[in-house]
């Protein structure tokens, strides 16, 4: 019955934290369609009317200890799986292509945005990236 009400703040927030991870230094890549920037843009543009909260993206020139130091340090987020629910969520990803190998070196981070205020959220992730350089 809030389905609705849900994924209009899930893609307003979504939008909000995707737009202000692509302005960062530490990000390579924001894998986000309904950024302008995105190679599938173009598509998303024709084919959808709204966004979700679901995307990645992928740290610049970290290695995977820099990740997991970035998600240990989130309070907000929850680790996990579970897309859809209210609360964001956040997970390491590892993934594996065989029909194009990814080719990307630099460490991809999912991030499911839920209902929260997304200056809370961009808060949280701020104190990620303080975390990634912490000895």
């Amino acid at each position: 019955r809030t389905l609705d009400v849900r994924m209009a703040r899930h893609g307003e927030n979504g939008m909000a934290v995707a737009n202000w991870l692509a302005a960062r230094p530490e990000v390579a890549r924001v894998l986000h369609p309904a950024l302008p920037g995105d190679p599938g843009h173009t598509i998303w543009s024709r084919d959808f009317s709204g966004t979700s909260g679901l995307f990645g993206f992928t740290l610049k020139g970290a290695d995977i200890a820099a990740r997991t130091r970035f998600i240990d340090a989130l309070s907000l987020f929850g680790i996990g799986f579970s897309w859809g629910g209210y609360e964001s969520l956040v997970v390491p990803s590892n993934p594996i292509r065989t029909a194009a190998p990814r080719t990307d070196p630099d460490p991809l981070i999912r991030l499911s945005i839920g209902l929260e205020d997304s200056a809370d959220l961009i808060a949280d992730l701020e104190k990620g990236f303080a975390a990634m350089t912490a000895p």
